[in-house]
């Protein structure tokens, strides 16, 4: 019997990137490992805010705050860039407890020198309020996101009796130009994936924006969520999930593709 090498698991199998330009190398950088074709083609651009006014006045008055929230790495990149700019260092974190949202935020937060007190053991904002919701009433909680984002945390945290202040660190568009290579993609068989890749809800929504009017020819393509939340936008939109990540995270959805797509072992 003879197994194949990790190194050519994915031979042969094309799969569309649809990450943040600046995001999309770990992802693509793990498929290329396995050896997979990557096409990488943004279905999100991350933008700064058109003020980072709310920000900078909530990180003035740390002091005032009990807890702190990131979800998400982008969230944790512009943070530190506004406290860098005001300039504020890491002990002015000192008294908060830390909540990141998944083990690839609390790595960002750490590489930054400072600890998490907690990460949930499932990667949604749900399992971030499961963990919170007991030791919060009372607290002053900053939540750092995006411009549009679920309300899960902040409602449900208000709930339990916190008191929530929500920032915007930076925001999510949709890059009008990949629409045109999206497209082009799918509509050649030289090109067309095998396996589309969806890491969040945006990546979903926007995928369907930009392939317009235009009815979507999918037959033969396998649609690879990374967790729930991105899972039901699929569903919400009319599209199926052939690949789901059991563990909500890059290293998990590259497993779930290997396990969904790579050819079985020949024997000989």
């Amino acid at each position: 019997m003879k197994t194949k090498s990790s190194k050519s698991l994915l031979r042969g199998v094309r799969i569309l990137v649809g990450r943040a330009r600046h995001q999309a190398g770990a992802l693509a950088g793990e498929l290329r490992k396995l050896g997979a074709t990557v096409i990488e083609i943004p279905f999100i651009e991350i933008r700064k805010p058109r003020s980072f006014k709310p920000l900078d006045s909530a990180l003035k008055k740390l002091d005032s705050y009990d807890w702190l929230i990131l979800t998400s790495v982008n969230g944790v990149d512009a943070m530190w860039e506004r406290l860098d700019k005001l300039p504020l260092r890491n002990r002015h974190l000192e008294h908060l407890r830390i909540a990141a949202i998944g083990p690839a935020t609390e790595k960002a937060i750490n590489q930054r020198g400072v600890e998490v007190d907690v990460v949930p053991t499932e990667y949604v904002a749900e399992a971030v309020v499961r963990s919170l919701r007991r030791r919060v009433k009372g607290k002053r909680v900053l939540l750092v996101r995006a411009k549009i984002a679920r309300d899960v945390i902040p409602r449900e945290l208000r709930k339990a009796g916190a008191l929530v202040d929500v920032v915007e660190a930076y925001e999510t568009v949709m890059p009008q130009s990949s629409g045109k290579r999206l497209r082009g993609a799918l509509e050649d068989p030289r090109r067309r994936p095998h396996v589309v890749t969806f890491t969040s809800s945006s990546t979903v929504r926007n995928f369907v924006a930009l392939l317009g009017s235009r009815e979507l020819k999918l037959d033969g393509v396998q649609l690879a969520s990374i967790g729930p939340v991105t899972s039901s936008t699929l569903r919400e939109l009319g599209l199926r999930t052939d690949i789901a990540a059991k563990e909500f995270t890059i290293p998990g959805l590259v497993g779930a593709i290997v396990r969904a797509v790579a050819p079985p072992p020949s024997s000989t």
